[in-house]
């Protein structure tokens, strides 16, 4: 997840200065094109149409084209009494600029929609739930404020502001338990372990590394502990959260070390039964990770299946096999500004070229830029082993990410890797988060079904 920028933010009084702007997007979701909206010729105060007129639609010319006005613009404009091709200009300040809204034929919106359809649908947000909207309202301004303008984080605020759960040995109403588990505590680094109160058979494990720009959240934020829960339960496996070191005071590659040093333990140590009560499978080991995660699991795998330490030892109680890798909205970049980037900034939510640049100053080793190989992995600096396993790439419509995304596979697949790309139009950036949106269940069906087939 990348945070982006909100005008006149301040994270506190003492820290005004050193909080960095971030944009609230969430307010710009519901701003559609109208859907061929008609107006006729008809009674102003009723709205009926009258008998042999042609339809007609409020729209402005921008840019040489007929574009259709957003709804709540055109609410405010066609309060007053309006009759067909008369020209008014809107009373709302924000666009007063932008030329005058006109009625336009049917017919010609509809030719004019034919011509920007391809190019304006993926830049247009899709509607979401009030609750969602008011969900990723917080999320981006808790996330955000910490953010200081010199690439640090103000860690006591994000404190005050993630909202964390405990571990608790006892099943919820779904039977998943959850236990914290220390891998280094030299280094702060553990992780928390979510499985069933009740299994059969042997299941298989799902190291999962949660996103947050690299430098923001944890495995105990409440968002990360419910997200969680859900996929022991449905994927029926046991899920472990990696609480990696994050930037900037950490900086990469110490989130790669980390979850290959949690690999290590798993294999050493295992999952003792007073954390899991069920067997595990081990032989079917799958790296997961979202946004910033998804970035941290790809390294992981290659690091893993690269090196020495993906061949047991004497010294292994259980030999870990990576089955597949699963890349929720990878977050991968570079120099480049891509066409998503471009269309997308501003217009979707959570992710801003802003916010993006931010987080890789903040991660990136310093003196390097976003072409480092952590951020743009290409075919020259990918470097995957015989062994690297079959991954799923999800990706979504809405996602300012999605062309570095691609990108990624069309790697793998010249590698002559296994890839399955998943793709879903309507969804934002962090879609995962919210069960209420049916792409977030069409995930965790996609997921179990990778799964199952390795």
């Amino acid at each position: 997840m990348i945070v982006p920028r909100c005008h006149g933010a301040e994270a506190n009084a003492s820290d005004a200065e050193d909080a960095i702007e971030f944009f609230l997007i969430v307010q710009t979701i519901d701003h559609q094109p109208m859907p061929n909206r008609t107006h006729t010729a008809a009674d102003p105060e009723t709205h009926q149409v009258a008998a042999g007129t042609s339809t007609t639609v409020a729209g402005r010319v921008h840019d040489g084209r007929v574009v259709p006005v957003p709804s709540d613009v055109w609410c405010e404009w066609h309060r007053a009494p309006w009759t067909p091709s008369q020209t008014r200009a809107t009373q709302d300040a924000d666009v007063e600029d932008e030329g005058p809204i006109e009625l336009y034929r049917a017919s010609e919106m509809e030719a004019a929609a034919g011509a920007i359809a391809g190019q304006d649908a993926a830049a247009q947000p899709p509607r979401l739930p009030w609750t969602v909207r008011l969900q990723l309202f917080g999320l981006v301004a808790a996330a955000g404020a910490p953010m200081r303008r010199d690439g640090t984080v103000n860690r006591s605020l994000f404190n005050l502001l993630d909202r964390r759960a405990r571990a608790s040995a006892r099943p919820d109403k779904s039977g998943v338990r959850s236990t914290d588990i220390d891998v280094d505590a030299s280094r702060g680094l553990w992780a928390r372990v979510f499985s069933p109160s009740i299994a059969k058979a042997p299941l298989p494990v799902l190291v999962y590394f949660h996103g947050g720009a690299f430098a923001l959240l944890s495995a105990a934020s409440s968002a990360y502990d419910a997200m969680c829960r859900r996929f022991c339960c449905d994927l029926r496996a046991v899920v472990v959260s990696v609480n990696y070191r994050l930037a900037p005071e950490h900086c990469c590659p110490a989130a790669y070390d980390d979850g290959v040093d949690v690999l290590r333990h798993l294999a050493s140590a295992g999952l003792p039964g007073d954390v899991v009560s069920t067997p595990v499978d081990f032989s079917r080991c799958f790296l997961a990770g979202d946004s910033a995660g998804g970035n941290i699991a790809h390294h992981v795998a290659r690091r893993w299946t690269e090196s020495a330490a993906a061949a047991a030892s004497p010294a292994d109680s259980n030999h870990i096999r990576l089955a597949g890798v699963i890349l929720v909205q990878p977050y991968f970049g570079g120099e480049e500004r891509t066409e998503a980037e471009v269309k997308l900034d501003g217009k979707a939510p959570v992710v801003t070229i802003r916010g993006s640049d931010w987080a890789w100053r903040a991660f990136l080793p310093e003196g390097t830029d976003r072409d480092h190989p952590a951020a743009h992995v290409t075919d020259e600096n990918a470097g995957l082993a015989d062994s690297f396993p079959p991954v799923m790439v999800v990706i979504g419509g809405l996602d300012p990410l999605q062309d570095w995304q691609r990108r990624y596979a069309d790697v793998l697949r010249r590698k002559g890797k296994a890839v399955r790309v998943v793709e879903f139009a309507e969804a934002i950036h962090t879609f995962f988060f919210f069960p209420v949106l049916p792409d977030s269940g069409r995930l965790v069906a996609e997921m179990k079904a990778f799964m199952d087939e390795n």
